[in-house]
């Protein structure tokens, strides 16, 4: 009976070399792959927030051009109306109906010049814009290629230890 517990505990001790043996050999594999899957999520999650700021700076392209484009419509519309009261002055019956149209002419002429800075910081902006979304998209092709280079050698890696870790 001793002996039969001596080889149960050599068995195990067998079994607990060949699973510390069949360990060693998953963290070398492991190993061999380093922090490149962190790496590529890393890379992958860089790809996406580039993506989602380049939506963002579109929207405000499209922002500042429909903004810009609403002040020259105002711009329009304030030189269509100054127009209408030189005419109207030209009928006036009294120095106050002229004085009223005077002040209507200069406070078009007001909008006119806001709706023409509001245009200028406008376009300032969308240049800017244009600027960071090239930027952006430049990044975003950079950072695309890194990433299916490294997933490539991820996937290299892998597929050569395939075989040993299902093992």
């Amino acid at each position: 009976m001793a002996k039969a517990k001596e080889l149960t505990v050599e068995e195990k001790l067998r079994a607990l070399y060949d699973l510390q043996q069949v360990d060693s050999k998953i963290d070398s594999l492991r190993t061999l792959a380093g922090e490149l899957p962190q790496e590529v999520k890393d890379m992958a999650d860089e790809v996406e927030g580039l993506k989602t700021r380049l939506t963002n700076i579109e929207n405000d392209i499209k922002e500042c051009e429909t903004q810009i484009s609403d002040h020259r419509v105002r711009t329009e519309n304030a030189n269509a109306s100054i127009s209408r009261y030189k005419e109207q002055q030209n009928t006036v019956r009294n120095n106050r109906e002229f004085d009223n149209l005077n002040k209507e002419i200069e406070y078009q002429e007001l909008e006119i010049e806001a709706s023409q800075r509001k245009i200028k910081h406008f376009t300032a902006e969308l240049e800017a814009r244009l600027a960071e979304k090239a930027s952006t998209t430049k990044s975003i092709e950079e950072r695309t290629v890194d990433l299916n280079q490294k997933r490539s050698e991820l996937d290299q890696i892998l597929a050569e230890t395939k075989a040993e870790t299902e093992a």
